[in-house]
């Protein structure tokens, strides 16, 4: 299926690995000319600027940087003003319940979910603005569908973020951008590995017992990146050219059934 995206422009936040990652050599592989990648591993960073050059005709630049800091967020909008496509991916929301959960715990968290997404987005859209077209997905997460007290940062952040996309989605027609939001359940990533220890010693006082998990799934597994990494390319692309303002769950159901993970 030609997708329409050879010669465009992108930009990945948490590109490094995961879900990033896997979008970015999405992108490469569909025709994308020009790939930015920020994450806060410049080793990660160039390892995979090394394989996504290797294996295609793409440029890609790195900006290794902490998005937590706002400063940081406004210095790589500036770097990337002429995107055409933006991909809100990187966040680390802590696991835990309320009462284990400091203040600064929440505000770290929520730095990377929500003001992150916020300050690519409202930078970035002045100049697809002025361009006449631009598309942004948010990376979001399923917990904000499927609220999680055992995850409640997330959960918070998450839904706040689906509102944000839907509200920001339900316009950005009017300047010729679509805002679209992904809201993947448990993904095969590290960061995956490290919730699902932190929920195993929640349940069972024993993190080694966290692929047990997977039983109480639909599918009886994770998503992988890569399959996560292609909806988001297919949502960037002229094929998703009428949606707009909307959410897509892919999480092998665990919403739709109101699972408890």
């Amino acid at each position: 299926m030609e997708l329409g995206l050879k010669g465009k422009s992108a930009l990945v936040t948490g590109g490094s690995k995961g879900i990033g990652l896997a979008t970015a050599h999405s992108f490469a592989r569909e025709g994308v000319a020009t790939l930015h990648l920020a994450a806060r591993s410049e080793e990660g960073l160039a390892a995979a600027r090394a394989a996504l050059t290797a294996a295609y005709d793409v440029t890609v630049h790195i900006h290794p940087m902490d998005l937590a800091s706002n400063e940081n967020a406004l210095e790589l909008a500036r770097r990337c003003a002429e995107v055409d496509i933006l991909v809100n991916n990187a966040a680390d929301s802590a696991a835990g319940p309320l009462h284990k959960l400091s203040d600064q715990i929440w505000r770290d968290s929520l730095d990377m979910k929500i003001f992150s997404y916020v300050t690519l987005s409202r930078e970035l859209y002045a100049h697809m603005k002025r361009r006449g077209g631009g598309v942004i997905v948010n990376d979001i997460g399923n917990s904000g569908e499927n609220p999680d007290a055992d995850y409640i940062v997330g959960t918070t952040g998450n839904a706040a973020m689906m509102a944000f996309t839907r509200a920001l989605g339900g316009r950005s027609l009017d300047d010729g951008i679509r805002v679209v939001g992904v809201n993947p359940g448990p993904v095969a990533t590290d960061r995956m590995v490290k919730l699902m220890k932190r929920r195993a010693l929640d349940w069972y006082d024993d993190e080694s017992r966290w692929e047990e998990l997977f039983d109480k799934y639909p599918g009886k597994r994770p998503a992988s990146a890569e399959e996560v990494g292609d909806l988001i390319v297919w949502l960037s692309s002229e094929r998703a050219g009428y949606i707009t303002g909307t959410i897509v769950t892919i999480d092998g159901g665990i919403a739709s059934r109101r699972s408890i993970i």
